[in-house]
C-alpha cells in the first residue's frame, strides 16, 4: 500500500503556522494525529463527538473536509464562543483531499 502524507498547518496564538506531515493511510483523525504532534487537546470523550475539548477553527481548506454530521452541530452548538468556521477535530478524518488544511486549535484567548 502506497503511503500519502497531507500537509496540515497549524496556527500558533502568536499568528505563526507550523506545517505538519500527516499520514491518510492510519485511519487517524485530525485530534489523534494532533495529540500525536503534542498539541494540547484534551479530547476527553475520546473521539466521540460529545465533548468538544477538540474543537478547531479552519482558516483554510474548509470546502475539503465532509459536511458536518448532526452531532457535530449539536455539539458546537453548545459551545458559547464558536465560529462559523470551527469544527471538532476528532470528526475530521486525514484523507488527501485536506492537502494544504490550515486550523488554529479553538482556545478561549
Amino acid at each position: 500500500m502506497e503511503e500519502q502524507n497531507i500537509t496540515v498547518h497549524v496556527q500558533n496564538p502568536d499568528g505563526s503556522r507550523v506545517a505538519l506531515e500527516a499520514p491518510t493511510d492510519m485511519g487517524l483523525s485530525l485530534m489523534e494525529y494532533l495529540k500525536a504532534c503534542e498539541y494540547d487537546i484534551l479530547a476527553t470523550c475520546g473521539g466521540m463527538a460529545l465533548c468538544a475539548t477538540c474543537c478547531v477553527d479552519v482558516l483554510e481548506g474548509e470546502d475539503k473536509l465532509n459536511e458536518m454530521s448532526d452531532d457535530e452541530y449539536a455539539m458546537l452548538d453548545t459551545l458559547p464562543d464558536v465560529l462559523p468556521n470551527s469544527r471538532l477535530a476528532c470528526q475530521l478524518q486525514l484523507n488527501p483531499a485536506m492537502d494544504g488544511l490550515v486550523v488554529k486549535l479553538h482556545h478561549a484567548e
